[in-house]
């Protein structure tokens, strides 16, 4: 099995666990996913089957988020999860207070990831240095975000506020509930977040781990094809001796101008073969394989 699938990740379980249940149902050791998910979090998790594991690092970086944000509130972990440390009870807060917030947000900004996160420091994840209490300093980071829509307003003693936010890879949709309410000087959290678009694919392609099941039972399920994922890279056509001769490691001389260095590679029947990359060598350019998929 060759391919990927976009499955619908429930609340409660970890972007792990869900691969480990995919692993399981399909009985198939070589399972991966794209872009970790919190565990409260729902939404598009990419998975790759077999030797598209290997191609999940060129799969496309933007994603969205429908986020619902609780003001008033702040918690240890940035969401519900974690312990509560601050309440205000904020009943005249009005969108209009926080509209103009919003834009602060929106472009190249500068982020502290939360410190409940995956990522590490010292190969220690950051959460499992919080877990015991140590206080690190978390390094800043610069993450894209395009847009930000307001789907809705619930005012209240903590008011609510749902947003679709479009950002790229990196970013950290606790920090932004955190660091909103740290503006309005009233603490923020996130009280939910789905997403709905990740690596190309999104919520309403997505397929749930009871469906799955079904599917495998039913002999119904196939993956997506890896060209259909990859269709955002340029793509280079070989010959039949050419497509062979590249995927046991030749280096192929390539005429071609090309915005990109990673090239989708494809033979003269249509045949995806793996990704390749460009490169400059004295008057020439060459396609050196990067990720073979077809195997001779």
């Amino acid at each position: 099995m060759l391919g990927f699938m976009a499955l619908n990740k429930p609340s409660g379980l970890t972007s792990h666990d869900c691969v480990a249940r995919v692993r399981r149902l399909l009985k198939l050791k070589k399972v991966g996913h794209g872009g970790t998910l919190d565990p409260l979090a729902t939404g598009v998790l990419p998975i790759a089957v077999g030797r598209a594991t290997r191609l999940l690092q060129f799969l496309p970086e933007n994603k969205s988020y429908h986020a619902k944000i609780r003001l008033g509130m702040q918690t240890t972990t940035d969401d519900l999860e974690g312990e509560v440390i601050k309440t205000q009870p904020t009943p005249n807060l009005s969108l209009e207070d926080i509209q103009p917030l919003l834009k602060q947000f929106i472009g190249s900004i500068q982020q502290i990831p939360p410190a409940y996160s995956a990522i590490q420091k010292d190969g220690k994840r950051l959460y499992e240095l919080a877990r015991k209490g140590e206080i690190v300093e978390v390094p800043v980071r610069t993450v894209e975000v395009t847009k930000i829509d307001i789907l809705g307003w619930y005012p209240g003693e903590f008011p609510e506020l749902d947003l679709d936010i479009y950002c790229g890879p990196g970013t950290y949709i606790r920090a932004i509930a955190r660091d909103l309410g740290t503006k309005l000087n009233i603490g923020g959290t996130l009280a939910g977040l789905k997403r709905t678009e990740s690596c190309g694919m999104i919520l309403s392609e997505t397929i749930t781990l009871e469906e799955l099941k079904i599917q495998i039972e039913q002999e119904t399920f196939s993956l997506i094809k890896p060209e259909l994922v990859l269709k955002h890279l340029p793509i280079i056509t070989l010959s039949l001796e050419e497509g062979k001769r590249w995927c046991q490691g030749q280096k192929i001389p390539i005429n071609l101008e090309l915005l990109s260095s990673i090239i989708r590679v494809n033979d003269e029947t249509g045949e995806f073969l793996g990704i390749g990359n460009l490169r400059e060598e004295d008057d020439y350019q060459l396609l050196i394989p990067q990720v073979v998929i077809k195997l001779y």
